[in-house]
């Protein structure tokens, strides 16, 4: 255990960011399977939907530099190619 006051103070705050970073990935992945389930069902209307909200929190999780700008990019073209391939 850290004995200097700044070092106790780093440790509680990285413990607070982890946690809000762990919520985030959690919500996000969440999100990420109603999606996916959505395309699974072959159900395009309920897929955009989920798609539209998706997006909203994958950007909003990179902003906050939850994910790497990259990573966010990536599952929201991923998302969004397959979302596109329903009815095909």
């Amino acid at each position: 255990m850290a004995n200097i006051k700044s070092a106790k103070k780093r440790i509680l705050v990285s413990k607070k960011r982890e946690m809000r970073n762990k919520s985030v990935k959690s919500k996000v992945k969440t999100i990420i399977k109603k999606v996916e389930a959505a395309i699974e069902a072959g159900n395009k209307a309920e897929a955009e939907e989920a798609l539209k909200v998706a997006i909203s929190e994958i950007s909003k999780a990179a902003n906050k530099g939850i994910y790497h700008k990259n990573t966010a990019a990536r599952k929201i073209s991923r998302l969004t190619v397959a979302v596109n391939k329903i009815g095909e």
